[in-house]
């Protein structure tokens, strides 16, 4: 009989691309194991989506319960979980989202997002920036810029859709305050030249950007939207759909950086694995936002919504040692970079930590150096993911209750992959 390979190439479509043709048929905690039996420390978490690791016991057994009550309603009539979630995402996320829809995937929470954007201000001005990943939907990959691949053939996209710049002081060579400083003047000019204030609905942002490169917005750019919202009148909605449910330090990142957002987009970690989604907002803007002027089939499913409610009763008890581990790894890449000229950058917040890997003149992007160590990570028995335009930047998101044993193990993995690299 043909190989797992072999059979998922025969039926199945080539453009959803897997990152390794490992076959995985067993996991736990922080680890998976594959067909032949070796085990693997998952440091992919499925894309920041298994913060509390693998199969979890109290997400599993509320599952599990779940699946004796009810599978699945259509919005046709209305059950526990669904309340009992939106109960725990108020008590979490940032002062004054007061009320919550559920959908399926962060795409889908970033389109509703704007959507809502859109017609509570009777505006169609979005504002997005450069080297974000919202998505890739059609609607969504409008406001995607982390590559131009994701966007390559599907023009025209949607209209009134501006770029701006995102503050990247690595890459542009400067402080963060002279980066912000940059960023701002750039928004500045785009409000005087290209669309007035009074025509924009919203200003769409990552606080930290993800596929772009793992780069942190910093407060005092994330505090001038908040600003300029504040004083035109343009909803402020953060797509934490990557930085939600503790990988950043603070339940949200917005919440790290007390700068209050108007609409809140997050997915991925909501469910620890499980598909679901969700969109927060002020109480005002969701009451706004009329019975039939969005909707869902699957959203919502009353079993993700039980590993929701769990999720987030765990994580209670986790996130509030997320900065202690992200100390401990900060601190074990800011050695490896004083040893090693290809690392020309560490940077994040929390445990989503982004290395830059460069060439010698300690700038320019080895994406060359991400695949040597991507190797010598399988061959070590270790799941990891890149992130950045040029695929150069080590995606490091461990699950957020990895025990200091396994984190060691994983950074002492990658430093030993990096010291073996020649260029």
């Amino acid at each position: 009989m043909p190989d797992l390979t072999d059979r998922h190439a025969s039926v199945v479509g080539p453009v959803i691309d897997f990152d390794t043709t490992i076959e995985i048929v067993a996991s736990e905690g922080s680890w998976v194991t594959a067909a032949d039996g070796r085990k693997y420390l998952d440091f992919s978490t499925g894309i920041s989506v298994s913060n509390l690791g693998h199969q979890p016991p109290t997400v599993k057994r509320a599952i599990l319960d779940q699946l004796d009550k009810v599978w699945h309603s259509g919005m046709v009539f209305r059950y526990e979980s669904m309340v009992s979630a939106a109960e725990r995402l108020q008590r979490v996320t940032p002062d004054g989202i007061d009320k919550f829809i559920f959908i399926n995937s962060g795409t889908e929470a970033v389109e509703a997002s704007v959507k809502l954007a859109r017609k509570v201000t009777g505006r169609q001005g979005v504002i997005v920036f450069r080297g974000g990943f919202h998505g890739r939907t059609m609607g969504s990959v409008s406001y995607t810029t982390s590559k131009a691949k994701y966007r390559q053939g599907y023009h025209p996209l949607l209209g009134s859709v501006f770029v701006t710049p995102f503050p990247r002081p690595f890459r542009w060579k400067m402080t963060q305050e002279e980066a912000t400083g940059r960023a701002v003047e750039e928004l500045h000019l785009l409000l005087k030249h290209e669309i007035d204030p009074s025509e924009v609905a919203a200003f769409l942002i990552e606080p930290v950007q993800g596929e772009g490169g793992y780069y942190p917005a910093g407060v005092d750019f994330l505090t001038e939207l908040r600003r300029l919202g504040d004083e035109h009148g343009v909803l402020l909605v953060a797509d934490e759909v990557q930085t939600g449910f503790g990988r950043t330090g603070d339940w949200f990142a917005t919440s790290g950086y007390r700068v209050r957002p108007d609409v809140l987009a997050m997915g991925k970690a909501i469910a620890n694995g499980l598909p679901l989604s969700a969109v927060g907002a002020r109480g005002d803007l969701m009451d706004s936002w009329p019975p039939g002027a969005h909707g869902t089939t699957f959203g919502g499913n009353p079993v993700c919504c039980a590993a929701c409610v769990a999720t987030i009763d765990t994580l209670a008890d986790v996130v509030p040692q997320v900065d202690k581990l992200s100390t401990h790894a900060f601190d074990r890449f800011g050695e490896m970079q004083q040893d090693l000229a290809v690392i020309g950058d560490v940077r994040g917040l929390g445990l989503m930590i982004g290395v830059d890997l460069v060439q010698d003149d300690g700038h320019t992007p080895d994406p060359g150096a991400y695949e040597h160590l991507k190797a010598h990570c399988l061959e070590e028995g270790m799941l990891l993911l890149n992130c950045g335009p040029d695929g150069n930047v080590i995606r490091f998101i461990p699950p957020l209750n990895v025990s200091t044993e396994d984190l060691d193990r994983g950074i002492d993995i990658i430093d030993s992959g990096l010291r073996s690299y020649r260029g």
